[in-house]
């Protein structure tokens, strides 16, 4: 049937409306309604405003039909609205009509996201002829073709299945952008954060538990004096009910004991520090926003004492004297503030360079014995920090002592990362581009350094282990374990940008990566470690391995692919397919066929060749004839903008599937007919990386 849109007076965009169904008409305040028994259900008004409707042919957007009660009666009302009459209608039926008119206008208006529905409520629509349901995605309605094997689909009770997931193992630290981020435990785990966790590693034991309670990206962790509790800051989330928040908890038990500043940090929680003279009574938190408002809360009790706005600038690092809680300092652009906290006051004094270069950063602090205060900055410095006495001579001046340099070394090359207090009164500093550690006796005289590997990076963070081990952070997201002595070797690993390709080995605990960093990563799921790296000549977006586990593909963000041999660690061949990204690879169960979807709308198919020759592939006409039908039926109704995002396959050819990046859900892959549902509502930080999501049986699915 051709559709038909009807306009009378003002301009307003209404539904469509088919030619040839029967339609109700009921007049209300001048306004006539009428229902379509079409196929899809879908309504149209007719409103008019006046007597006379100029131009009323030009805005049919079909030829207007000769005989229909619709076009009858719209004459009519042109004529006479008071003289209208219900043709083919009873009260009920336009009564019916009007509220089923009204639910529709609703949900058009709001825009309803099928995540918001409550628990039980129908989570799609089916049309009429039941060849389709449509869903809302981030509010844009998905209409999703239902496969002819499912029946009933609408009445289908689904259950939560019985196996549950559990962390096991999480590979990388946040170093990149974070500082201090290795603190030692009571029960000698090194504790550290990246994404939304916390992990407690156990280095010579190769264990990890986790503390999983954050909602966001975790920024700042400080460990209590008892070496048991922990107190860790998260940033804003994405959704509304995303705020900063502080957890002070057992890490123990992983219990929570306090939950701090919920509705009070803005943006996120910058830096903290418990105090160390009255044995970890007070938390100090510096918030994100702008101001960087300095705030003192009672680890007790949980409630906040004190709060003070402290800069427009940024704050890397704050710490309580170990010798008096009443002091306090914070560090971070060209900035040095020293504290004073009397009740509900704090009293700030600026740190006064003098002679000296003022730095552009000061990135870190800590307390000598004598309660003096160390930083490393920007220009590679290391600066003592006295208070003077008060000047009461100079004419001016007044009773007021302030905070100076007492003492300049000249510790590195570049800025100075980190500065660690270790056993015994030694200082350890590291550098950023020279990459050294050096240790230092308390009178700041050099004692011994080490240089940090190139593929490691910059020192981010130290902490001294049980033995007086040492362990290293880094900015490529790694975490060190070793001596200045003997050097050091890595004990966690991890990407240092986005991740977006995953994929795991046929029949071995392995599992392959690669990401924005150009890494290609093969690990191993047993030992946790990674067996061996490549760099990538671009972003690797895409992989996936071949049945055989000898050979694997990976897609770049150029377009060119590129096939890695397993036991040779070294690629075997180099493709081109456009010049637009790859978003996925996958080849068939047999292993006889690889398919590439690109961002250029289009599925390559390729034909690995005979067993044999490695690495060689030609494109396979016949195999792109065969998909020609499938993949113009998963296109179809989906728009011609649809970029290829997933690919699975049970058979060869004929069960090849696709999602779309739109972003859609497309039959089926991650976004399938029965896992329609699974994206919750507000869906914020995607996952970008992922390979088959099903189990072996295939009734599992992980999102």
């Amino acid at each position: 049937m051709t559709s038909l849109r009807i306009t009378v007076g003002t301009q307003t965009e209404l539904p469509l409306m088919e030619r040839g169904s029967k339609e109700s008409l009921d007049t209300l305040d001048g306004n006539v309604l009428c229902e379509s028994d079409s196929l899809n259900g879908e309504t149209a008004d007719v409103i008019t405003d006046s007597e006379e409707a100029p131009g009323l042919d030009k805005v049919f957007q079909s030829p207007v039909p000769e005989e229909g009660a619709c076009s009858k009666t719209v004459l009519a009302l042109k004529q006479n609205k008071k003289s209208l009459q219900r043709h083919n209608s009873s009260d009920k039926l336009v009564r019916d009509a009007r509220d089923k008119n009204k639910k529709l206008e609703k949900k058009s208006v709001s825009s309803a996201n099928l995540f918001s529905s409550a628990p039980g409520s129908r989570r799609g629509n089916y049309n009429l002829e039941g060849v389709s349901v449509k869903v809302f995605l981030r509010g844009r309605p998905i209409t999703m073709y239902i496969p002819s094997n499912i029946q009933n689909h609408d009445d289908q009770k689904p259950e939560l299945p019985s196996e549950k997931l559990q962390l096991e193992w999480v590979y990388g630290c946040r170093g990149r952008d974070s500082r201090c981020t290795l603190r030692m435990l009571q029960s000698g785990e090194v504790i550290y954060f990246t994404a939304c966790v916390i992990v407690m590693c156990d280095v010579n034991h190769g264990t990890q538990r986790h503390f999983l309670r954050h909602t966001d990206c975790v920024r700042c962790l400080a460990v209590h004096p008892d070496g048991v509790r922990v107190a860790s800051g998260q940033t804003a989330g994405v959704e509304k009910d995303g705020k900063p928040v502080v957890f002070i908890w057992d890490s123990s038990t992983l219990q929570i004991l306090h939950q701090i500043g919920l509705g009070f940090f803005e943006r996120g929680v910058g830096c903290l520090a418990f105090s160390t003279q009255d044995s970890g009574s007070y938390l100090c938190v510096v918030d994100d926003c702008n101001e960087h408002v300095l705030s003192i809360w009672d680890t007790a009790k949980g409630n906040k004492i004190a709060e003070t706005k402290s800069t427009n600038e940024p704050v890397l690092c704050v710490a309580f004297n170990p010798v008096d809680s009443i002091y306090i300092v914070t560090v971070g652009k060209s900035h040095v503030h020293f504290w004073t906290w009397s009740g509900t006051s704090l009293t700030k004094k600026q740190g006064i360079f003098g002679k000296y270069k003022k730095p552009r950063y000061v990135q870190c602090l800590l307390f000598d014995r004598t309660g003096d205060v160390l930083t490393g900055d920007s220009e590679g410095q290391i600066l003592t920090w006295g208070r003077s006495a008060a000047d009461t001579r100079t004419l001016g001046k007044g009773a007021k002592d302030t905070y100076q340099i007492l003492r300049h070394t000249r510790a590195h090359d570049g800025s100075v990362s980190s500065l660690t207090a270790l056993r015994g009164g030694f200082v350890l500093s590291s550098g950023g581009k020279d990459k050294r550690l050096v240790l230092w006796s308390d009178t700041l005289t050099q004692l011994k350094e080490c240089e940090i590997p190139e593929q490691f990076g910059v020192v981010r963070s130290i902490a001294e282990g049980v033995n007086g081990e040492l362990l290293v952070g880094t900015a490529k997201n790694a975490l060190l374990k070793g001596s200045l002595e003997h050097g050091f070797t890595p004990v966690i690993q991890g990407h240092t940008d986005e991740l977006w390709g995953l994929a795991t080995h046929p029949t071995q605990n392995i599992f392959m990566t690669c990401g924005h960093d150009k890494q290609l990563c093969i690990w191993n799921g047993s030992s946790h470690t990674l067996s061996w790296a490549c760099i990538l000549e671009d972003t690797g977006l895409c992989a996936d391995f071949h049945p055989n586990g000898r050979e694997a593909c990976v897609g770049l963000s150029t377009g060119k692919w590129l096939v890695v041999g397993m036991h040779t660690h070294s690629v075997l061949s180099v493709h081109s397919d456009g010049n637009e990204q790859l978003s996925v690879v996958r080849y068939s169960p047999d292993g006889n066929y690889l398919a590439i979807g690109s961002h250029d709308n289009v599925i390559y198919i390729y034909s690995t060749g005979h067993k044999e020759r490695k690495g060689e592939f030609s494109r396979d006409n016949s195999s792109e004839e065969k998909e020609s039908s499938q993949e113009e039926e998963v296109s179809k109704g989906e728009g011609e903008n649809s970029v290829s995002e997933r690919i699975s396959s049970s058979n060869p050819l004929s069960g090849l599937r696709e999602n779309s990046g739109d972003p859609r859900l497309l039959p089926v892959c991650r976004g399938a007919m029965s896992p329609y549902g699974l994206q919750p509502q507000g869906i914020g930080r995607v996952v970008s990386a992922g390979s088959d999501p099903r189990s072996e049986s295939g009734w599992v699915l992980a999102s």
